[in-house]
């Protein structure tokens, strides 16, 4: 495993992080726990030492589940990160609640790197509001957090100012090979890097978007470099590639998954991508984007939904039809996989979802697009 220094602190972290967002599931929904642990700790064996979940994450039941998993020695050996739902904080009492909250979920005296979750514009009043800086500050003088941050979801300007606003340690922005120009992108990427801070990458491969079911134009681009990297590892590696990058976080599902990104930190150098494999990867750029219809990365955040639709789940088979040219197959397994209670059809554009959207989609009249094709109306 190789290990990035992060600036401010000199903390050395493997630069494969593990996510606990998308943890694998049982038959009835739930964290399929003696799976995921095997997981995580053999993660942690082989080399990963952060680990990184969230308040929300898996329903509210992520945290108590990494709390157990780390246990037997396990905590010891990472970096532990985890997020302050800025969106549920209504008092500055409340931010130290949610903190204590998870310190015992977690089981654990001291949260390593800590950070306000997914701000927006709308959040980030919240968290000034209710005095952010003196909670951190608080928080870091009494030992309960180590390290101070935050996630982003908005565009750029606003990430420069809450870059500029305090002290962090480090933020956590979304940044693969299709964005570069959203949201923080490499200019924020650039911007937080000068200012001395580390830099955690989540959604490296759009939601897993970027592996799955790759097209056959795209895998013939990947098959013209005689380095034997999957789908996943080149997106890995591309991120690696940035000397800013501190760390890339990965929402391992399946075993399989694991053993991909293992391999691909291999050799997750900065700067050691050719010119050849740089241009290779434009190339697939350009095919990807000149296929997908809607943005969406699976992050959950508009959901549940009041009407019981299933957001993602709608856009995924919406943007298949196009990504892997198979209409037939979207329709169908549109009809297996979305019962029609949550098929876009129910959307009773409440406009709920748009408002939580970190990707600013216009999700009300997208899912009448859902609707058009998959229905089969078109």
């Amino acid at each position: 495993m190789l290990y990035r220094s992060m600036p401010r602190t000199g903390d050395k972290i493997s630069i494969l992080g593990f996510g606990c967002m998308r943890l694998p599931l049982d038959g009835e929904g739930k964290i399929d726990e003696p799976r995921a642990s095997a997981m995580i700790r053999s993660a942690i064996d082989r080399g990963v030492n952060y680990i990184d979940t969230a308040y929300t994450y898996h329903g509210g039941e992520s945290e108590s589940f990494v709390g157990k998993a780390l246990q037997e020695g396990y905590r010891e050996k990472v970096f532990l990160a985890t997020k302050l739902p800025s969106w549920l904080v209504e008092t500055p009492s409340d931010m130290d609640r949610f903190l204590d909250e998870q310190l015992s979920r977690l089981r654990t005296d001291v949260i390593d790197y800590y950070l306000l979750h997914s701000l927006t514009a709308e959040r980030w009043e919240i968290m000034k509001r209710n005095g952010f800086a003196e909670f951190l500050d608080r928080a870091l003088a009494d030992g309960r957090i180590r390290r101070a941050g935050f996630s982003f979801h908005a565009p750029l300007p606003l990430f420069k100012e809450i870059t500029d606003a305090y002290p962090w340690h480090f933020c956590q922005i979304q940044y693969n090979y299709l964005d570069t120009h959203y949201q923080a992108g490499t200019e924020g990427l650039r911007y937080a890097a000068g200012r001395n801070m580390g830099v955690v990458i989540m959604e490296p491969l759009r939601g897993g978007n970027l592996a799955r079911n790759v097209p056959d134009s795209i895998k013939n681009i990947w098959a013209e470099s005689p380095r034997s990297l999957s789908p996943a590892g080149w997106a890995l590696r591309w991120i690696w590639d940035h000397p800013e990058v501190s760390v890339v976080l990965s929402g391992m599902t399946v075993e399989q998954d694991l053993e991909d990104n293992l391999s691909a930190a291999d050799g997750g150098e900065a700067g050691s991508l050719t010119a050849a494999e740089q241009d290779m990867i434009g190339r697939v750029r350009e095919e990807y984007r000149t296929r997908m219809k809607v943005l969406c990365t699976n992050c959950q955040y508009c959901m549940p939904c009041p009407a019981g639709v299933n957001i993602p789940e709608c856009f995924n088979r919406y943007n298949m039809a196009f990504m892997f040219d198979n209409l037939e197959q979207a329709r169908q397994t549109y009809t297996v996989f979305l019962k029609p209670g949550s098929r876009a059809a129910a959307c009773v554009k409440c406009g709920a979802c748009e408002e939580k959207c970190p990707q600013n989609l216009k999700i009300r009249d997208l899912l009448e697009d859902v609707t058009r094709l998959l229905d089969g109306s078109e």
